[in-house]
């Protein structure tokens, strides 16, 4: 560690042989070396030119390696200086950091040297270029303009004080200074008698300076005579404007009494154009005209202008009570007055409104002038366009009922609710009577099935009737052409696809009929009962009423709740109503699904397309409206009537018997699966609900391979595998000529399932024309399985060529086309005519005996090589029979 005294030196030695000589002057030093390397010393000194503009430099000092003096070996501008790290700055740390244009790490000899360096760099950016550096880590002490006392006093305190104090001399002080001492030529050599020079002339100067103060004595009593005069004169002036004060403060007081005045009349204007204003607004707001008061108590409520009159009067009576009155308002007779008149005025018209909607309301319900009779060609409801036409002139006025009186309003909600679901239910009823008669045939022909009776023309549903249209039995739900068992048996039967299209036609209708008339009730009462709309902001008189055993009934909330729930409330009021006045239309559907179930249960599939259709329809209408809604639980009931029709199929396939004494063939399920899958074809073409019938679909194919194979297995008189190659044939073709997408691994199965059987039948049936052959070569294969080489078979007693040759000679050519003929007989007994497989199983049957030829063929050539043993025929002479055998047949 370096002393005191070595670094004076050494601060003086660098001032003198690297600074002097560049105008320059050493403020501060500190003995470094490069953090985390080799020890090697070097100074960092601040130094700052003595010429203007001044430049502060940080200068890194090394001595040189050559001789015993100092170079400068990096200098920096202070102005590029960014951040000075300290550290730490409650422990001493002699490590500091310098950010110039890269991180510059130190460690400093000692702390205090540190210390007094950093201290150096704030004041000199302080005092010369006020930028902003970071001291981090840096002790507040240190940032102060004083100067630290004790060892870094010493070493930097002392240039840093002659820079506090320092003051350079102006050029007027400089010229002086040059003109003195060279008067004075000892000035430089001998400083005393220049400095003794210099003092007796200001001695000089002080005399001089004495003698012309007391020569302005005099002056200076001639001006205290004119202070005296002027203090005088400004007595006389306060005197003055002392009076001209006591003047001024009687205008003053004058001035504030008209002014008191005035503002005391500008309150009483004010006030009385404030009264005016209140006066005009209740005018205004609160004022009713005679026309209007006669409209609300008199009005024609029949003629359009006499509605459109009370229309306008009752928006402004509304108008009027519902003025924002302000505080005190509701004091003034007036307004009392004319808001007990309002009220009057307002009960009055609303109980002719409601009494004259109620009159029309019950003429409706009991004046219905169309009948039944009037709609029995077409299968047409009666339109009500015209009831809701006139309806809809008063929608206005029931908005305003709706506002200013609920009670009368849900009051006559239930009575329009209460006669239009009587004259609905009538209508509906008598629709659905016909749509009935018309599905069981003629209106002649229904009756005598059906036990129509009376005026009404009720269906009576008995069970002798039933019976007729194919229902076995009262709890039976089948008819004779609803299986896939009597499918090809349709055209017999009285139900055809004649009947099944009329069915179709007339269930739409039905739907086509009861779908704008819902719509239409459902639009007329959201618009004539005002339940689609943003509701106004209610009296306290309107409040809100839920449901009673009716679906409409009072029940209080405050009117914030209402506005908060008002969209959700209105749209409930719409289904409740809406639920009411149609409520025998679900039960009326459900009954005619029913019906058409029994008639036939294959009319699910017609009623199931054209339902989803409809309510696909309505949902894109309005996914909550009533219709929508209906029709989707009507919808579940097709389905699930449409689910135990293919349940019903899948059962009936599994009750299947089949004779003991004739061959199976095509089984009368696999047959109606196919005409089952392109009738539903026909029906489901470009239907929304397409996955229900695949996967009925997936279901009914499933049944039908799985007892398939449990008839065959049970087949006595034909072949398991003809029953199985046969029916997966025919399943395979139907398949491939639907070409339905769901079925495509079906129908790979049920080829594959066709290809197996066929080959297993063929190559079970060939074992019977060269049977001891087929026992001969299977005893030699097992031979050779055992471990006897081929060529060493020949030797073994039983597999000799003796015997070979033995065996050969029973199957001469005349033989075996004699067997192969019985084959033909045979297959031909196993096979069914409508599905024409016999040449296929014939050519197969060749395919296979030519393959048996040549097997046999290679084993005499590997056993029994050099015998020249062959078969008495060739494959041409097995072309031949085979050939001659079909032809023959």
């Amino acid at each position: 560690m370096t002393n005191t005294s070595t670094m004076t030196a050494i601060k003086h030695a660098l001032q003198r042989d690297i600074f002097t000589p560049n105008d320059e002057r050493l403020l501060g030093i500190v003995n470094v070396c490069k953090a985390g390397k080799k020890k090697k010393n070097c100074f960092l000194c601040a130094t700052v030119t003595t010429e203007r503009p001044v430049q502060v430099k940080v200068v890194k000092v090394k001595k040189s390696d050559k001789g015993d003096f100092y170079k400068r070996q990096l200098t920096w501008e202070l102005r590029d200086l960014t951040e000075v790290d300290a550290k730490d700055a409650s422990k001493e740390n002699p490590e500091f950091d310098l950010h110039f244009e890269k991180v510059y790490r130190w460690v400093a000899s000692s702390t205090a040297e540190k210390n007094s360096f950093i201290s150096c760099i704030w004041k000199l950016n302080q005092r010369y270029l006020r930028k902003k550096v970071e001291f981090v880590n840096v002790s507040s002490q240190l940032l102060e303009e004083s100067v630290p006392s004790g060892e870094s006093q010493s070493v930097a305190g002392g240039d840093e004080d002659a820079l506090d104090e320092y003051q350079e001399l102006s050029a007027r002080e400089e010229q002086d200074i040059e003109g003195m001492m060279e008067v004075c030529e000892y000035a430089i050599s001998n400083a005393e008698a220049f400095a003794e020079q210099l003092s007796r002339e200001l001695q000089v100067l002080d005399g001089a300076n004495i003698q012309s103060i007391m020569a302005s004595e005099k002056q200076v009593n001639i001006l205290m005579q004119l202070l005296d005069e002027a203090l005088g004169e400004v007595d006389t002036i306060e005197g003055k404007l002392s009076s001209y004060e006591e003047m001024l403060q009687s205008v003053k007081d004058q001035m504030d009494q008209i002014s008191q005045s005035n503002r005391l009349i500008q309150i009483s204007n004010t006030n009385n154009g404030k009264l005016l204003d209140e006066i005009q607004f209740l005018v205004h707001n609160m004022d009713l005209s005679k026309g209007h008061i006669r409209a609300l108590q008199d009005g024609d409520l029949t003629s359009p202008k006499g509605i459109e009159a009370c229309i306008n009067a009752a928006e402004a009576l509304l108008q009027c009570m519902n003025v924002a009155l302000l505080a005190g308002h509701d004091k003034l007779m007036a307004v009392k007055q004319q808001q007990h008149l309002f009220t009057e005025l307002r009960d009055t018209f609303a109980r002719r409104l409601t009494n004259h909607l109620n009159n029309v309301f019950v003429h409706q319900g009991h004046d219905q002038s169309s009948t039944l009779s009037q709609h029995t060609v077409e299968l047409t409801l009666p339109k009500h366009s015209p009831l809701h036409r006139d309806l809809l002139r008063y929608s206005k006025l029931m908005e305003w009922l709706k506002i200013t009186h609920r009670e009368k309003y849900e009051g006559l909600s239930r009575t329009y609710v209460d006669y239009m679901s009587r004259l609905y239910e009538r209508e509906i009823k008598d629709f659905f009577e016909i749509a009935k008669i018309k599905m069981a045939g003629t209106s002649k022909e229904a009756k005598g099935k059906f036990g129509l009776h009376g005026s009404s023309g009720k269906l009576t549903g008995s069970t002798s009737s039933l019976n007729k249209l194919s229902v076995q039995g009262s709890n039976s739900r089948r008819s004779q052409s609803s299986s896939l068992l009597d499918m090809g048996n349709m055209s017999a039967s009285d139900l055809d696809v004649a009947d099944r299209t009329k069915f179709d036609k007339i269930f739409e209708q039905v739907l086509s009929e009861l779908e704008p008339l819902c719509l239409a009730e459902q639009d007329f009462i959201s618009k004539f009962f005002k339940l689609q709309q943003h509701p106004t902001v209610l009296p306290p008189l309107a409040q809100p009423e839920a449901e009673d055993s009716d679906g409409i009934a009072p029940s209080r909330m405050p009117p914030q709740a209402e506005h908060r729930h008002s969209l959700s409330s209105d749209k409930d009021m719409v289904r409740l109503m809406m639920n009411k006045v149609f409520q025998s239309i679900e039960t009326e559907l459900n009954s005619l699904i029913a019906l058409g179930d029994k008639i036939d249960s294959f009319h699910s599939l017609y009623m199931l397309v054209k339902m989803s259709h409809h309510v696909w329809t309505a949902e894109n209408v309005d996914p909550a409206s009533f219709l929508s809604t209906t029709l989707g639980n009507v919808l579940v009931t097709v389905k699930r009537n449409f689910d135990k029709c293919i349940s019903g199929q899948i059962r009936q396939m599994e009750e299947v018997k089949i004779s003991k004494k004739s061959k199976v063939g095509i089984l009368p399920f696999v047959t109606g699966f196919e005409e089952f899958a392109e009738l539903a074809e026909t029906i489901f073409r470009n239907a929304e609900r397409r996955g229900d019938l695949d996967k009925a679909y997936v279901k009914l194919i499933r049944a039908v391979f799985m007892n398939v194979e449990k008839v065959a297995n049970e087949s006595q008189k034909t072949p398991r595998d003809v029953v199985m190659m046969e029916n997966f044939h025919h399943i395979f073709s139907t398949l491939s000529q639907l070409k339905i997408s769901c079925l495509d691994a079906e129908r790979r199965e049920a080829k594959h399932k066709y290809t197996d059987h066929l080959q297993s039948y063929v190559i079970n049936s060939l074992g019977q024309p060269l049977e001891k052959l087929n026992h001969f070569f299977e005893g030699v294969e097992a031979r050779v399985a055992q471990g006897i080489r081929e060529e060493e078979v020949s030797y073994q007693l039983a597999f000799n060529k003796q015997e070979l040759r033995k065996v050969i000679k029973e199957y001469p050519g005349k033989e075996v086309k004699k067997g192969l003929d019985n084959l033909y007989k045979k297959v031909d007994k196993h096979l069914c005519e409508e599905e024409s497989l016999l040449q296929v199983v014939w050519h197969s049957t060749q395919d296979e005996f030519i393959r048996q030829y040549k097997h046999f063929e290679d084993l005499i050539g590997r056993c029994y090589p050099g015998s020249g043993i062959t078969m008495e025929f060739t494959i041409q002479d097995m072309l031949e029979y085979f050939s001659s055998i079909a032809q023959s047949h």
